[in-house]
């Protein structure tokens, strides 16, 4: 009788005691980053539906808003490869903590400027502590997950930063812009501030609660950036194949994601409530589809949930242009939400191209390559914003991703299979 009553109750909690396992069995160093990660997107949510509003209203065109965007990313792209070279040398936490500094320093720069030339100095910060802090983020997650649990873990931790808190941030961020006078500059401004407290909150947490573990085996040599990340192509298979690839897949963060709000604002008028709903919409879709979409990636592989995720951020673009209605600008939103579940399936082929004392440098090889690229093509959109026409920025990257990136997608082997094994001898 007792062992039919127990049988009964089983299949109840049996997600949630998955889930309780699943997280007893991850480090704390992991633990620590997710928390980090998700405070930092809850601080950025706040901004993002506005940030390239605010450019423009200080008086950049679209062509400058380009130059914005590129600079910071330049920069950050040629400090990638040294910034991996430190963190596989010293380990993470010094440089991200670095990281967590010039975002703080990047939205107080944000605050107090008073025209568009200055946000080149926010904007160059922003993408430096950015590339700093994800990639040292990215070495930790990467180290200290194990394969069959890769995918799923970066997705929980989309779940909870660009899901759960990514339906915070807007929120957030949409009453404060009401309460201080609307979609302008004096309305958007206090967004940074509130970003400054979160980011220092984050700042503390690191500083506080992450071990000093270090995984490369440095030994007697001396150090040399170049023969050190030369040593990264040596052995490793697909890897210059795979740095267009992932190059491609970052191209929205420079040529898409700066221009989606401003275009839903001024060309389909779009107002806060509106961009805040499709910022929320985004993050709807990953707290219901983020870890359903990470299990199946780790069971039956990375690139069948890619090839299912690519085409309907693919969808979010063409419905933000041919928009008639508020409603579909949030449906846009929800479908751009996939991005956010893609890349972290695209990370962790990423992450399972190498082993663990290289990951730093192959990580911060593929920073620069990644964000060289971006840079170009955000200098290239803000060009066709202002000569060609807005909604063909939209188009431009839905070519570029089909006819580049899918077929190099699928002449890379599927990298689950064989990293399993080695996971199960482990």
């Amino acid at each position: 009788m007792n062992n039919s009553v127990d049988q009964s109750a089983k299949p109840l909690p049996t997600f949630l005691y998955n889930t309780i396992l699943f997280l007893k069995r991850q480090q704390r160093d992991w633990k620590v980053t997710v928390l980090r990660t998700s405070l930092d997107k809850l601080a950025y949510q706040m901004v993002f539906p506005y940030l390239s509003i605010y450019i423009m209203a200080l008086g950049a065109t679209g062509i400058q808003l380009g130059i914005v965007n590129s600079i910071g990313m330049i920069v950050a792209g040629f400090c990638g490869p040294f910034t991996g070279w430190l963190i596989d040398r010293i380990g993470p936490k010094k440089i991200y903590l670095i990281g967590i500094g010039f975002i703080s320093i990047s939205y107080l720069t944000y605050g107090f400027a008073q025209n568009w030339e200055v946000t080149i100095i926010a904007m160059v910060g922003y993408w430096l502590g950015y590339a700093t802090s994800i990639h040292s983020c990215a070495t930790i997650c990467g180290n200290c997950l194990v394969n069959r649990d890769r995918a799923t873990g970066m997705l929980i931790c989309e779940t909870v930063a660009a899901g759960l808190l990514g339906v915070a941030g807007p929120m957030i961020g949409t009453w404060l812009v009401t309460q201080f006078g609307g979609v302008n500059t004096d309305g958007i401004r206090p967004l940074f501030f509130s970003g400054i407290v979160v980011t220092m909150g984050t700042f503390v947490l690191v500083l506080t609660q992450l071990s000093e573990h270090k995984w490369a085996k440095v030994g007697s040599n001396r150090p040399h950036l170049l023969r050190d990340i030369s040593h990264v192509f040596k052995d490793g298979k697909h890897l210059k194949k795979w740095l267009v690839i992932s190059s491609i897949s970052q191209l929205p963060l420079g040529m898409v994601f700066p221009y989606s709000q401003v275009f839903a604002h001024s060309i389909k008028g779009a107002n806060e409530f509106v961009l805040g709903a499709m910022v929320t919409g985004s993050a709807l879709t990953s707290i219901v589809f983020a870890i359903p979409i990470g299990r199946l990636a780790d069971r039956i592989g990375r690139k069948k949930m890619l090839f299912l995720t690519i085409p309907l951020f693919w969808a979010s673009n063409l419905m933000l242009i041919l928009s008639p209605s508020s409603f579909i600008l949030f449906i846009a939103g929800i479908l751009q939400g996939f991005y956010f579940i893609g890349s972290p399936i695209t990370s962790a082929i990423e992450r399972e191209l190498v082993p663990p004392e290289q990951m730093g440098r192959w990580l911060g090889i593929n920073r620069f390559f990644k964000m060289i690229l971006s840079a170009s093509l955000a200098l290239t959109a803000g060009i066709i914003w202002d000569k060609i026409g807005p909604q063909y920025i939209f188009i431009a990257f839905v070519a570029i991703d089909l006819l580049i990136r899918m077929p190099l997608l699928i002449s890379i082997p599927e990298t689950l299979h064989a990293h399993l094994k080695s996971d199960a001898d482990a």
